[in-house]
């Protein structure tokens, strides 16, 4: 909805700055989506008096003398077909900004001197769509009114400022002059100053030349009025920079009346040239499948069952409440007028527009609803209009079909409904000074009381609608404000939350990159990779069967993706998802399956690249082992790995299970190069981890211990020991000997070849002792050293070398 601020003022005294008003608009409830000054950026444009006009020969061009209030007449080359001597046009003098800020200059066109530029409407900025036809492809002529030398702006109300409105469907009451006047006034509490038009009566009465009837349930009403013996022209200079500012293109005075009360009142209406009806009735019905209508834009239309038409003698001559038809359109030789107001079921309207694509501005306001109480008064008020626009004699009478509710809509509550509501402490002299700001009457006492709502706001039925115009008109600034009750729940992240994230951060921190895979996959998938596989919950109606299964393992999706990278050529993978897992030890058909939060990766290529001086570093067990034991590390966890060979889709001899206190909770290993091969990828390692496991065995943050400023002290010592005794036991024999001062323990060797005894194995490993308090001495490491090599001496049978 665009709003002329000169158009508004007239009707309510309010006279703000229009960024003001803007923002009290958005704030009560009307959204402004911006303003517009049609005059900005547009200077020394001036109304030119054409004293002579030539033709330059052998041109289209013509030679002007124009008199634009200076001493001597301004010589100006102009090529418009429409100019002639005598008429008053648009001057833009040299230095003038016109549209798209460009300026005009002195010239020469065909070496004749041209000062200045004689414009049309578009060189002012204004769209093709809304500049009168007969001006489309010259200049404007203004009317004879205009003096020389002064700004075009006021003639044409390029100084108006233009409002526009974003209406919401509950607010199409402000799809009108009348009821943007109403907001404003109740906004600054100021009275509305509505024009009357009184219609003089003639005989003979309408209901002699015309009948009318409806034939349609969605057709709650339909009135006319018959104006005779008009003068088609021209609408007057100020009705035509109404309209267009408002987006409407003017065609005439009869056409641009309905177009004038259909902007102030919201009431569409249509004129119809009586002397091109067949019949004297006119009929209201729902069309017929075979019927077809050309319309005002020259489109032939079918029409189809649910569209709404106005016949004559049985033939359509207008889709009701969306567009004319063109066998009874006013032209210049009209004479005789209905008029036309009616009420349609919106429905009916919006389903007939959607299917024509014919969105027009009396579709958008039967959709969104109508005043009852002002279809009446709009139809006299546009028949005055034509009596004094265009010498028109109008009918004695109304012709009318159907009745309208036109009484206020009582809606009663009470005080202590609002208070608790708004959180106000409102009296009931508050809520009737509200009111009388929305011009609604109220009655009642300081408990009870009851609105009667004009039909002009149909919004309004029920409480909670009085209880938001409250609420609007008292301020929303002026609303008092709580802070949450302290009983209420803390905004926190759960447990969960909290270790996805810092598992998140530790997968990224070791360049592995997140994806998210599909919970569903094929049945075999479903379990491929599983410990302990369980029953497969299957859809019943599944989109394919790639997708029919709930996946009891993240792997198998990785794999995917890694496939579907490998065969594009992006061969040096690091992926991780955390996501869930569906276990169901019951009824997959009955019982829903157990949601486990998993963590889960896939690697595969190099870790990284060969260069000139080193070889390419390809990702093995031990890389990903690593990623394993710095994602437990991080969370302050000690885990421990046992070899694997139950799962059929992992290599038997590089794969492991994950240990946490004595509770399997994932494994990590190769790919088995068969299941590799059927996936159509090569070598990978992956993992997987329960984290509802995890998230059991977390423990608080350890407290900050602090850095001793004493020296640590290291001491290797390789060990002779049966090729059967693994590291985990060497570590236990070492830890068996309880030395509180050792800090580290790492292994740095490994040899089994042909300078030791078969069936042995040499492992070297690094000790570090430290006292956090004092200065080791090397008696004290000796005598630690003594112990541990004591301990694998009896438990593993180790022989120090």
């Amino acid at each position: 909805m665009l709003v002329s601020y000169k158009w508004l003022k007239e009707l309510v005294d309010v006279d703000v700055a229009t960024a003001e008003l803007a923002e009290k608009m958005s704030t009560t409830g009307i959204e402004v989506e911006g303003v517009e000054k049609p005059a900005e950026g547009l200077s020394k444009i001036v109304v030119g008096h054409v004293l002579s006009c030539e033709v330059v020969p052998e041109t289209h061009l013509h030679l002007c003398q124009i008199d634009t209030g200076e001493e001597e007449a301004r010589q100006i080359v102009c090529g418009a077909p429409n100019i002639k001597e005598g008429i008053k046009v648009i001057v833009a003098l040299p230095g003038a900004r016109i549209a798209d800020n460009y300026k005009i200059k002195k010239g020469k066109i065909r070496g004749i001197e041209s000062l200045g530029m004689i414009c049309s409407l578009q060189e002012l900025g204004l769209s093709d769509a809304i500049i009168p036809k007969e001006f489309a492809d010259g200049i404007y002529i203004l009317p004879d009114a205009a003096v020389p030398g002064d700004s075009v702006f006021p003639y044409l109300d390029l100084d108006d400022e233009i409002i526009e409105l974003s209406i919401t469907p509950n607010r199409a009451d402000a799809l009108s002059m009348r009821g943007v006047a109403h907001e404003v006034a109740a906004i600054y509490g100021k009275p509305v100053h509505f024009p009357k038009k009184t219609v003089v009566e003639s005989e003979p009465a309408a209901a002699d030349q015309l009948e009318v009837a409806i034939e349609s349930d969605k057709v709650f009403t339909y009135q006319a009025r018959i104006v005779e013996n008009v003068s088609v022209a021209p609408s007057p200079q100020w009705l035509q920079n109404l309209l267009m500012n408002a987006g409407i293109r003017p065609i005439n005075n009869v056409v641009d009346v309905t177009n004038y009360v259909l902007l102030y009142y919201g009431q569409p209406m249509h004129a119809f040239d009586l002397d091109k009806f067949e019949d004297r009735k006119i009929i209201v019905r729902n069309a017929r499948a075979d019927e077809k209508l050309v319309t005002l834009d020259g489109e032939e239309r079918d029409l189809i069952g649910e569209d709404l038409v106005i016949t004559v003698a049985d033939k359509p001559v207008a889709l009701a409440g969306v567009m004319g038809g063109q066998s009874t359109e006013i032209d210049s030789q009209s004479q005789n007028v209905v008029l036309e107001g009616a009420v349609f079921d919106g429905q009916s309207i919006r389903k007939t527009s959607n299917r024509l694509n014919l969105r027009s501005e009396s579709s958008s306001r039967f959709e969104k609803g109508i005043n009852y109480a002002t279809v009446t008064e709009a139809l006299d008020f546009a028949a005055a209009m034509l009596q004094e626009l265009a010498n028109g004699t109008v009918l004695a009478g109304h012709l009318q079909v159907g009745d309208l509710p036109t009484d206020p809509i009582e809606v009663s509550t009470s005080l202590d409904y609002v208070n608790v509501r708004l959180g106000t402490q409102l009296t009931y002299a508050d809520i009737e000074t509200i009111f009388a700001k929305l011009d609604f009457a109220v009655t009642g006492d300081s408990q009870y009381f009851t609105v009667s709502v004009p039909r002009r706001r149909w919004d309004i039925a029920i409480q909670a609608d009085l209880v938001e115009e409250i609420a609007r008109i008292y301020g929303y600034d002026k609303l008092p404000t709580t802070l949450p009750e302290a009983s209420g729940t803390i905004g926190e992240l759960t447990s969960a939350q909290k270790l996805r994230r810092k598992v998140r951060t530790i997968a990224e921190g070791a360049g592995l990159s997140e994806i998210i895979t599909y919970a569903l996959t094929t049945p075999e998938k479903a379990v491929e990779f599983t410990l302990a596989p369980s029953n497969i919950t299957e859809l019943m109606w599944p989109m394919s069967v790639e997708r029919s299964a709930l996946r009891q393992n993240i792997v198998s999706g990785l794999l995917d993706t890694v496939a579907y990278n490998v065969a594009r050529k992006n061969t040096d993978l690091a992926i991780y998802e955390i996501g869930k897992v569906f276990e169901q030890a019951g009824n997959p058909k009955e019982d829903l399956p157990n949601e486990v939060n998993t963590f889960a990766f896939a690697l595969t290529g190099l870790v990284k690249d060969k260069d000139f001086q080193t070889p390419a570093t390809p990702i093995d067990f031990f890389y990903a082992k690593g990623i394993v034991e710095a994602f437990f590390d991080k969370l302050n966890l000690r885990v421990e790995f046992s070899a694997l060979k139950s799962l059929a889709s992992m290599h038997p001899g590089r794969t492991a299970s994950i240990i946490l206190n004595g509770e399997t909770i994932g494994f990590i290993g190769q790919v088995h190069p068969e299941t590799a091969k059927t996936y159509d990828i090569p070598e990978a390692y992956v993992a997987e981890i329960n984290l509802a496991a995890v998230e059991a065995n977390l423990q608080p943050t350890p407290p900050v211990t602090e850095i001793t400023k004493f020296p640590a002290v290291s001491r290797d010592v390789a060990l002779l020991v049966d090729q059967e005794v693994s590291h985990k036991a060497i570590l236990e024999a070492i830890q068996s000997a309880n030395v509180k001062r050792l800090t580290a323990v790492k292994l740095f060797d490994v040899y089994a070849g042909s300078h030791i005894q078969t069936g042995k194995k040499s492992m070297a490993y690094s000790l570090t002792f430290q006292n956090p308090n004092d200065n080791l001495t090397d008696e004290e490491v000796a005598k630690y050293m003594k112990k541990v090599i004591k301990a694998l001496t009896q438990e593993v049978g180790a022989e120090v070398r």
